[in-house]
């Protein structure tokens, strides 16, 4: 691959692989490095990247096993996903606004408490926007795989959310 090629098909990939191993160690500095890692990995295995179809999984997956190497070099197995940002537009009154803040923190904090793969799965799907081909080749499992797991972490966080919204009484 040219200079040229790794521009135009690895660069773009920069910004969403930062931001995906930020959430995974929660260190700007430590996300930064393993971009850089994921960048000179990447342009040292350019021969072989023809034979990749999807670039931006395959950079994805290389960042995630270089994060997840740190974090338990670290010995850190607690990923938390970032808090939410900018929920407050001007339209919407500040107690609809606290609200709506208080509720991304409720799920971010359920979002945490998922075994890994689920965690990881909601986080692609959900806050990334990757496809369920993009997940299984990213996460290196079964298409089937993530469906499952992508279900069982929303179907947790659905019944958390109602379980605080009920008061902790369950709807019949």
């Amino acid at each position: 691959m040219s200079l040229e090629a790794f521009k135009s098909r690895v660069l773009p990939v920069k910004d969403k692989l930062y931001r995906f191993t930020l959430r995974l160690l929660k260190s700007e500095d430590e996300a930064k490095d393993v971009v850089q890692e994921t960048m000179i990995k990447v342009w040292n295995k350019r021969d072989e990247m023809d034979t990749y179809q999807n670039m931006e999984a395959w950079c994805m997956r290389v960042a995630r096993n270089l994060a997840l190497d740190k974090l338990k070099s670290k010995h850190n197995k607690s990923v938390e996903l970032d808090s939410a940002r900018d929920l407050h537009s001007n339209n919407q009154s500040p107690y609809s606004s606290t609200e709506q803040s208080d509720t991304m923190h409720a799920v971010y904090n359920y979002i945490n408490q998922l075994p890994e793969m689920q965690k990881q799965a909601i986080q692609l799907r959900d806050v990334e926007g990757f496809s369920y081909q993009e997940i299984s080749e990213i996460l290196n499992q079964n298409i089937n795989t993530v469906k499952v797991n992508l279900f069982r972490a929303r179907k947790y966080v659905r019944e958390q959310l109602i379980n605080v919204n009920a008061y902790g009484l369950k709807a019949n």
